[in-house]
């Protein structure tokens, strides 16, 4: 299976990765995990887009690109299929992964838009944590961790992202939704969008997923 999940922050697509990884062996390909592990691993590309990353700006497509179709190009990913987190954003990446997926001969499955309204959203990134090393997400309310601060996956410390406020998450809903609407509409124009509602239950989440896969 070979799937990209569309969505804004705190829409629940870390934990639907989870649950498509543990079941149907799909790899998760989240774009901050791999950043996070090209730039710890002091690798060519981690020192580019940290430097990038560094002054504040946007890790260009092409670095983005290159650090993605690494991942995807992998063995394990050839043989397991996979679940995208954060890639493509833009409509340059998505085209990108066309190609790259065409030249492999592992065409995309679907492209998955997990969608709530703004208020759902607001209520759940208030309280998130995230953990340092793995990406793993928390939730002092739904999700806390078994120890106060400390990722129940890989022990390391937990933190909690500056613009998880209610006064700077509209800003980035706004954005995502800006930047991201292109992204649906290439996919959507190629038949191979479909929606499922956010706020349901996780498992109710999951099902509509791999049935609109199968489809």
């Amino acid at each position: 299976m070979r799937l990209i999940l569309i969505g804004p922050p705190g829409v629940g697509k870390g934990t639907q990765a989870a649950m498509l990884e543990a079941r149907l062996g799909v790899r998760p390909l989240s774009s901050g995990v791999i950043f996070r592990a090209e730039i710890d691993a002091d690798t060519d590309l981690g020192r580019l887009a940290n430097s990038y990353i560094k002054r504040g700006e946007l890790v260009p497509n092409g670095v983005t690109i290159e650090m993605m179709g690494k991942r995807i190009r992998s063995e394990e990913v050839r043989k397991q299929g996979f679940v995208l987190d954060g890639f493509p954003r833009t409509v340059r990446q998505a085209e990108a992964l066309d190609a790259m997926l065409e030249e492999m001969n592992m065409p995309l499955d679907k492209a998955v838009s997990i969608e709530v309204t703004d208020e759902v959203l607001l209520q759940r990134l208030s309280g998130r944590m995230g953990c340092t090393k793995c990406g793993e997400i928390y939730h002092s309310i739904t999700k806390p961790p078994k120890r106060e601060g400390i990722c129940d996956k890989c022990n390391s410390p937990l933190f909690v992202r500056s613009d998880d406020l209610p006064e700077t998450i509209r800003e980035r809903l706004r954005v995502f939704q800006e930047n991201t609407t292109p992204v649906r509409e290439h996919y959507r124009a190629k038949g191979m969008l479909f929606v499922v509602n956010g706020a349901d239950e996780p498992e109710d989440v999951y099902s509509q997923i791999v049935n609109g896969a199968k489809g």
